[in-house]
């Protein structure tokens, strides 16, 4: 998949569905042909195929082949089934994906793809607040790579799906520095227009200054900054700062490598400014000769593939030498790898 390809002509929603069914019915599950319909439908095309399936079928038809695909997370599972065919499912097995970690990446990838954006985002936050797959990385991620309104999105998402916010749930599962961080930038919605000042760039990037310089990293001064201006006011501020002081803002985040907070300072930065740059970097660390890493290289595909893909798969190409498809060809395969490419 990569990016998104979708055929000129595209069957109705009702030939979909009905080719969805025959793929769950069975002892088996055609995953090549749920591969082939499902990447290549964007989200309005997947929305309506959910609609029919549950509109013709419900609970009648989601067979026990259906199961035995879609059967890689609790959680997800009951999300995906419901999402598609509008009952939930009472016979789960959990550990499933230590049992077979290679098949499920596929059937993972193919559960977060069907989701609309702001529910996978959802689950995927929440899962990054568990305590056996927390990522403040992630919920960063989204914090800083999704614009307002779809920020807005996912915790609307996030409020029907688990009956709280994600703010909430951010705070319960972070403390100290992290939290004064990320609560921040989950809640704010920041103003998204052209107009800038230029007199307020250069006094907010003399206080980023002062405060970096004085390794007050958990100010509230610098996360207020960095968590209410608009993307374009930022970046005027952080071109200020780096002409007036001679440094880009992320070479004087790096005094501590090892540092959580500024480490996550300096993603936050990045993916405010140039997000671009941010994806590139998780996909060169998730696909290397340590080996591949799974979960963030499906994440990147499926929440981007419709948004910005095209973009950082130049800057992977730029900085790698190799092309991101053909990176993927070499270090995935089977299902996985036909969903991927």
């Amino acid at each position: 998949m990569a990016t998104l390809r979708v055929p000129y002509v595209v069957p109705s929603p009702v030939e979909d569905a009905e080719q969805l069914r025959k793929a769950f019915e069975g002892w088996g599950t055609n995953e090549a042909l749920i591969i082939s319909i499902l990447t290549h439908r964007n989200a309005a095309q997947r929305k309506l195929i959910q609609q029919t399936c549950r509109n013709l079928w419900g609970r009648s038809h989601w067979t026990k082949s259906s199961q035995v695909f879609l059967r890689s997370d609790l959680d997800a599972l009951y999300l995906s089934v419901e999402y598609w065919f509008g009952f939930t499912l009472n016979f789960v097995f959990k550990g499933l994906l230590r049992e077979f970690p290679i098949l499920l990446h596929n059937q993972r990838a193919v559960l977060l793809w069907t989701l609309v954006p702001a529910e996978r985002d959802a689950f995927l936050a929440n899962e990054a607040t568990k305590r056996f797959s927390s990522s403040n990385k992630l919920l960063l991620e989204i914090a800083t790579t999704r614009s307002s309104h779809d920020l807005l999105l996912v915790k609307q998402a996030y409020h029907v799906r688990y009956k709280k916010s994600l703010e909430e749930d951010v705070a319960y599962h972070t403390s100290g520095d992290l939290l004064k961080l990320l609560v921040p930038l989950l809640s704010t919605y920041q103003y998204e227009g052209d107009e800038i000042s230029v007199l307020l760039a250069k006094k907010e990037a003399k206080i980023l200054h002062e405060k970096i310089s004085d390794k007050a990293y958990d100010d509230v001064e610098l996360i207020r900054i960095l968590s209410t201006r608009s993307k374009a006011q930022l970046n005027a501020t952080l071109n200020h700062y780096n002409n007036e002081f001679g440094n880009a803002i992320n070479k004087d985040l790096k005094a501590d490598k090892d540092d959580e907070l500024l480490l996550l300072l300096r993603q936050t930065i990045t993916s405010l400014t140039v997000p671009e740059k941010n994806f590139e970097k998780v996909l060169c660390l998730a696909i290397n000769k340590l080996g591949t890493d799974e979960g963030a290289l499906t994440r990147v595909v499926t929440t981007r593939a419709e948004v910005d893909l095209h973009s950082f798969k130049q800057e992977y190409h730029r900085r790698i030498s190799v092309p991101l498809d053909q990176a993927i060809v070499k270090d995935t395969s089977g299902d996985y790898e036909k969903f991927l490419v």
